[in-house]
């Protein structure tokens, strides 16, 4: 497993080498520069903006001083955003998201799963339909439609919950839910049909032949084995979960880091796109490393060899 993680943790760093050339080579393709705006700048403040971010040098140079920047840990200055880098920025704005991402996976996993598995013990019958049905409303309900539902009927209406804004566990409630909402009824439906095919198989034929109980038939070797769809699909979710939801975090002035990326690319704030982008492609690529690893814990025959 150690070469196995050596190499994996090469072809991360190669990943994410391409990922911010590509992204940095975008920015400075697209027209128009990060001071460009309705507002256009006297000549002469654009000239000296220009020359203080040192972007009137090539694009080489700039490239190459970024690069190493990075390898230093900074991610820049904040074009629009006076006396911040972008460093700050997310240290700021990471918090807030992280703390909805984690109660919405929570959420996803302990009644999701849960709900998966009872429909597939109870195929056919109402139980399994009900399921279902509340599925299929969460996969095809947008979230910012939840979202507003809930704000008219829990914040207007009954006027128990604070429609925005952030602090208490009162305003993590509803964008939790909302944010939640899509997954939470795909991982239901996912494992369910996870759980109708491992039940299926004949090994749990033969535990059941051996006089085991179901709960042990069901929990020790069913759903273990039903995992690796949902660890498969629950490991890149989590990475965009925790770097921030900016449908939510706009609906319910969260102020969180997916807000800060919609903002950063409305006021054309080239280095906080690029550092944004760059911290969501670290958690990804490593949230599908933590994935292959569990899939080794979850069945011990995948085994990790060249």
């Amino acid at each position: 497993m150690g070469r196995y993680i050596v190499k994996r943790l090469i072809s991360m760093l190669i990943t994410l080498f391409f990922i911010i050339t590509i992204t940095f080579v975008l920015m400075h393709t697209i027209p128009g520069g990060p001071f460009t705006g309705e507002k256009k700048l006297p000549p002469e403040i654009e000239a000296a903006l220009n020359e203080k971010y040192h972007l009137n040098e090539p694009v080489f140079v700039q490239y190459t001083s970024y690069l190493k920047n990075i390898l230093k840990g900074d991610l820049g200055p904040s074009y629009q955003i006076k006396g911040e880098t972008v460093n700050h920025i997310i240290a700021q704005t990471f918090p807030a998201s992280a703390q909805l991402g984690v109660i919405a996976i929570a959420i996803i996993l302990l009644i999701g799963v849960p709900l998966g598995v009872i429909a597939a013990l109870k195929q056919g019958t109402w139980v399994d339909s009900g399921v279902m049905f509340i599925a299929i409303l969460g996969v095809t309900i947008p979230s910012f439609v939840i979202a507003t539902l809930m704000i008219y009927v829990f914040a207007v209406k009954v006027n128990i919950l604070p429609a925005a804004r952030w602090g208490t566990w009162k305003h993590m409630i509803m964008p939790s839910i909302a944010l939640a909402s899509y997954s939470f009824a795909f991982i239901a439906r996912l494992t369910r049909s996870s759980m109708l095919e491992v039940v299926s198989q004949d090994y749990i034929r033969t535990a059941r032949a051996k006089g085991l109980g179901e709960g042990i038939v069901i929990f020790k070797h069913a759903l273990k084995n039903a995992l690796i769809p949902i660890v498969t699909y629950i490991g890149p979710l989590a990475a965009g979960l925790l770097t921030g939801s900016f449908v939510i975090e706009k609906i319910f002035a969260v102020p969180g880091l997916g807000r800060s990326f919609v903002e950063s690319i409305t006021n054309r704030d080239y280095t906080l796109i690029m550092g944004v982008t760059i911290f969501y492609a670290v958690f990804l690529v490593g949230m599908i490393l933590i994935v292959d690893l569990l899939y080794g814990l979850i069945d011990p025959r995948i085994k990790y060899d060249d």
